[in-house]
């Protein structure tokens, strides 16, 4: 639906989640399509402008699935000293924003080709992992087990929950940990605290051997500690640490 030019279509909805997180429908130029994104594939979003008048442009990875048609939706966290995620939290419905998509933002393709995948996230990562998880857990015949280590601040921030509680509750095949890191001492939460570390990998992630696959999607502070910078094709970190190879471990 989207190619290398910019493209404005017009805001929808604008679904507030949690405190700093909005699910921001949007319609597409022809209402009787799906967007026809490729798994795990991201657009780029223009919008807003900085003191010079140039806009913003991020990318971001639809939460949707191509059965959405006419339509598709895209999970923004709003940072109080953002750039484009305040424009968004400030759009109302009929306002356009310019959206484009270009072959290098198309990601790993499914299918991924393992038995065992698992899935590191922090935040709005979870955004290319649902997708991910909409191609192996709806598609009749795939027998592959997915295990989540998903990073969150507090169990009110945990984005998504109420998705991935209804898919492991249909689906043995899948596995969520949570791990929060600001939570209150005085709270319920009984799982487990502090940030993603061996002991967990260890524990919920399946094992160096080929048949396992890893994406890591998240803040840079959770790239630093698990493989090293997104940008950077080498592997280090933790799972390099622990052994696992670089053709192993997917940097979204």
């Amino acid at each position: 639906m989207f190619g290398e030019d910019w493209t404005s279509v017009p805001l929808l909805a604008n679904i507030s989640i949690s405190d700093d997180t909005r699910i921001l429908r949007f319609g597409l130029p022809d209402a009787s399509k799906p967007l026809g994104l490729s798994t795990c594939a991201c657009l780029l979003a223009r919008g807003g402008a900085d003191k010079d008048g140039n806009p913003f442009v991020r990318p971001y990875t639809p939460v949707s699935t191509n059965a959405m048609v006419g339509k598709f939706e895209i999970m923004v966290k709003i940072y109080r000293q953002g750039n484009l995620s305040l424009h968004f939290e400030s759009l109302k419905e009929g306002q356009t924003i310019d959206f484009k998509h270009i072959e290098k933002n198309v990601k790993r393709q499914y299918p991924f080709g393992k038995k065992k995948i698992g899935m590191f996230v922090g935040g709005t990562g979870i955004t290319p992992m649902i997708q991910a998880l909409h191609a192996i857990l709806g598609t009749a015949g795939d027998t592959t087990t997915v295990s989540i280590l998903y990073g969150s601040q507090m169990a009110d921030n945990i984005l998504a929950k109420e998705t991935l509680d209804a898919w492991c509750a249909k689906n043995s095949r899948l596995s969520v940990t949570h791990v929060l890191s600001n939570e209150p001492h005085d709270s319920g939460w009984t799982g487990p605290r502090g940030f993603i570390g061996k002991d967990l990998i260890t524990k919920h992630m399946p094992g160096t051997q080929d048949d396992c696959l890893l994406f890591v999607c998240g803040p840079p502070p959770m790239y630093n500690a698990l493989c090293g910078p997104r940008e950077d094709e080498n592997l280090t970190g933790l799972l390099g640490e622990m052994g696992y190879k670089a053709d192993q471990v997917y940097k979204f």
